[in-house]
């Protein structure tokens, strides 16, 4: 008796275990190995909950998806506590960044938690495609039928109430026979699809006469000049990574570079985080993934390398690979979606945070925000550093900054996803009745960068002028954000990690004025630029050695 009972494993007292397993004898009823459990996180979109989204019929059973699996983490208002303290200069603990072994041990889900979900997914007919040295995703593969079964949903497909396409999601929130908890599962719709961050060409743009790029647009190193404006700091021993839903052709970058006179220095490692290509051809455009590149290595032309993260269809898959690799400790993304949980990448971005990594995101180029703005994910997520948009004008070709207003596409405003607001924008002085922010959410963007359309950049086999976005003015800030490490690494300091909480104490510090250009004319429409933080260009651009001297003494 004993001997059959044990397949169910159930931990009971001696007693009832003879009493369930002569149950199982007498009525031949199976006690279940584990119970049903709910995910915390949001799966299932308001339209298809409501019905506003018309359901065409079932996804085929046969048709294959990736999914990612995220474990929760462990102790984590502990973390929290943690990651205040690496902020607090008055603290032991302040920027005593954590390797990935020591937050894995500390913070993330335990050996034999991931063990069991791993399990999970072969049982249940999930290929298992990636695990993780952090124990916090592991990638599978399989049919719908298998999907349904492991999770217990149906998948549908329903017309999207805006986008003339139809879209497949479940039809519930999942839940799993399992265990152990489980954070969220990536990729069981694709409502919304990520996209450049408004990317934008105006043809008819007049270039701007003072950049030193054909027919006088700016190219990259005019914005190191502008922003940085010497040449020991170069970014040399840092590494900058990029998030990208698309390869890139190498040919297009090495081309940029051949145009501008320049010669690229920094070599550029593609990583592809769950098997997509890391080419872009056919059809495939690479616009927005070669100019990232071609905008980071011009402020930090002797970087250590340039890392691309690819991955067509995850972004929890690319954020944990940038976690789990931590190479790369200043992250961008030019890139918006609107995620069925804003909360779902938090974990991750935790971990950013605590081994030093900081991610800038671009604000999007659509204005300000509203309650119906879509896509604005992740610029408004509490743990990322947020990129608006300005119109930079420098004296003559190549030189120094001479002024800057906003530019009025630049993405701001109160978050459309009620992200609570953060600690590092309670503080007096931050929100006031000028700039028209909430007390309660989330404000955008943090700090700003040239990004009117007035960019040459090298993409899909040309070359060309009148580009615009703030796709450029994140990752001017990661490159920027790697001149300061090097800074700070070379005084025997470590690299910054978050930087919001630095940047909102300079900001209202008696430092500001020699640290930022506060950009104080201009509009994204519901919100003006003001003096000091405002939601159109945050607290401003980078002015030169000031900010890279504050942050790195």
């Amino acid at each position: 008796m004993n001997q059959s009972c044990k397949s169910y494993g159930v931990t009971v007292s001696r007693g009832l275990h003879v009493a369930l397993c002569s149950a199982v004898l007498v009525f031949g009823f199976a006690i279940p190995a584990h119970a049903q459990l709910s995910i915390p996180t949001r799966h299932v979109r308001p339209e298809v909950k409501s019905g506003g989204a018309a359901f065409k019929g079932p996804l085929p059973a046969t048709q294959s998806l990736r999914l990612s699996i995220v474990l929760p983490l462990r102790d984590e208002s502990e973390l929290d506590d943690f990651l205040l303290k690496l902020n607090d200069p008055e603290s032991s603990s302040f920027r005593q960044y954590l390797s990935v072994q020591e937050f894995t041990e500390r913070f993330g889900p335990t050996a034999q938690d991931y063990a069991a979900v791993l399990s999970f997914a072969r049982n249940n007919g999930l290929t298992v495609t990636g695990t993780s040295s952090n124990r916090m995703v592991v990638d599978v593969k399989a049919p719908v039928a298998n999907i349904e079964k492991a999770f217990h949903v149906s998948m549908g497909v329903y017309k999207h109430p805006a986008e003339q396409r139809n879209f497949y999601s479940p039809d519930r929130e999942p839940s799993a026979n399992l265990g152990v908890p489980i954070w969220h599962v990536s990729g069981l719709d694709n409502y919304s699809i990520p996209h450049p961050a408004s990317l934008v060409r105006d043809d008819n743009a007049i270039s701007n006469t003072t950049g030193s790029g054909p027919s006088g647009y700016f190219i990259g190193s005019d914005m190191r000049a502008a922003y940085y404006g010497g040449t020991a700091l170069t970014g040399s021993g840092q590494s900058v990574g990029l998030l990208e839903f698309a390869g890139y052709n190498i040919a297009d970058v090495n081309s940029y570079f051949s145009k501008v006179k320049q010669t690229r220095k920094v070599t550029v490692t593609g990583v592809s985080t769950d098997g997509s290509s890391l080419s872009c051809t056919g059809s495939c455009d690479d616009t927005e993934q070669v100019l990232d590149i071609e905008v980071a290595i011009s402020m930090a032309p002797a970087m250590k390398q340039l890392r691309v993260y690819v991955s067509d269809t995850s972004d929890v898959s690319i954020f944990n690979r940038m976690a789990s690799d931590n190479i790369s400790k200043s992250l961008s993304c030019s890139w918006g979606w609107s995620p069925a949980d804003p909360t779902s990448d938090d974990p991750i971005f935790k971990e950013f945070s605590a081994q030093g990594q900081n991610l800038f995101v671009a604000s999007g180029d659509s204005g300000a925000y509203s309650t119906r703005s879509t896509d604005v994910y992740p610029a408004d997520d509490a743990y990322v550093t947020s990129v608006g948009g300005t119109d930079l004008t420098t004296n003559g070709a190549g030189g120094s900054w001479k002024s800057e207003t906003a530019w009025s596409h630049s993405g701001g405003g109160i978050s459309p996803n009620k992200i609570a607001i953060p600690s590092y924008q309670k503080t007096t002085g931050v929100i006031t009745s000028a700039n028209k922010g909430s007390k309660t959410l989330r404000n955008s963007p943090d700090v700003a960068a040239e990004g009117n359309t007035d960019n040459y950049i090298c993409y899909n086999g040309t070359c060309a002028g009148g580009w615009g976005g703030t796709s450029f003015a994140a990752p001017r800030w990661a490159g920027y954000l790697a001149l300061v490490n090097q800074q700070a690494v070379a005084n025997g300091k470590s690299t910054l990690g978050f930087i919001d909480p630095t940047l909102y104490k300079t900001g209202l510090g008696s430092s500001y004025s020699t640290d930022f250009h506060d950009i104080t004319s201009g509009s994204n429409g519901t919100y003006s630029t003001e003096k000091g933080y405002d939601l159109v260009t945050g607290w401003g651009s980078p002015k030169g050695t000031g900010l890279i001297n504050t942050l790195a003494p």
